[in-house]
C-alpha cells in the first residue's frame, strides 16, 4: 500500500513539473517550451508544431480569465516587405484557427502580423534571421479588460476576424 500511494505522489509531481516547463509567462507573454514552427516561405505548419499549439490550447483552457491571446507572428527582413508583412498575417491567422479547431473560443483570439517590423537581433546573419522568423503570444485583457496602455493589437495589423472563417 505504501509503495502504491508513494507511486501516484510521485507521477502527480512529474506530471506538475511536466506541465510548469511547457510554458512561463515574462511580461505578459506565454513562452513556450516548443515554438510553433512553419515550413519556409509558407504558412503550412511543420508538424513539430503540434506540440506547441496543444500547449497553447492548455493554457487557455487552464486560464479561462484570459479574455484574449494576441497571436502575432514575425518575419526577418529577407525578400519583399509587403509579402512579409501579408505571410505574418496568414501565419498568425493559422495559429488562431488551428486553436478554434481544437476548441478556443474564437473571441478569445487576435491574429496580428508585424512582418520584419519588429527585429530582435540581428538581420545579417543567419541566428538574427532566425530569431526574429518568431511567433509572439500575448496575454491582451483579462476579464474583458485590455492589459496595459497598448491597443489590442499592439500596433501590427489584425490579419482577420477569427470568428468569420
Amino acid at each position: 500500500m505504501k509503495t502504491s500511494l508513494l507511486s501516484v505522489i510521485c507521477a502527480v509531481v512529474l506530471t506538475f513539473q511536466g506541465m510548469a516547463q511547457d510554458y512561463k509567462i515574462e511580461n505578459n507573454e506565454l513562452k513556450l517550451a516548443q515554438p510553433v514552427l512553419f515550413e519556409t516561405n509558407s504558412y503550412r505548419f511543420k508538424p513539430e508544431s503540434d506540440a506547441a499549439l496543444n500547449i497553447i490550447k492548455k493554457y487557455l483552457t487552464d486560464k479561462p480569465y484570459i479574455s484574449l491571446l494576441r497571436v502575432e507572428s514575425h518575419t526577418d527582413n529577407t525578400g519583399n516587405a509587403k509579402a512579409n508583412q501579408t505571410l505574418s498575417e496568414k501565419r498568425a491567422y493559422v495559429i488562431c484557427a488551428a486553436l478554434v479547431t481544437m476548441g478556443i473560443d474564437c473571441k478569445r483570439l487576435l491574429p496580428v502580423g508585424f512582418g520584419g517590423t519588429k527585429p530582435i537581433a540581428d538581420n545579417r546573419t543567419s541566428e538574427g534571421k532566425a530569431a526574429n522568423m518568431r511567433v509572439v503570444l500575448v496575454n491582451a485583457a483579462l476579464s474583458g479588460h485590455l492589459i496595459g496602455s497598448m491597443p489590442a493589437n499592439g500596433g501590427g495589423v489584425v490579419a482577420g476576424d477569427i470568428c468569420t472563417q
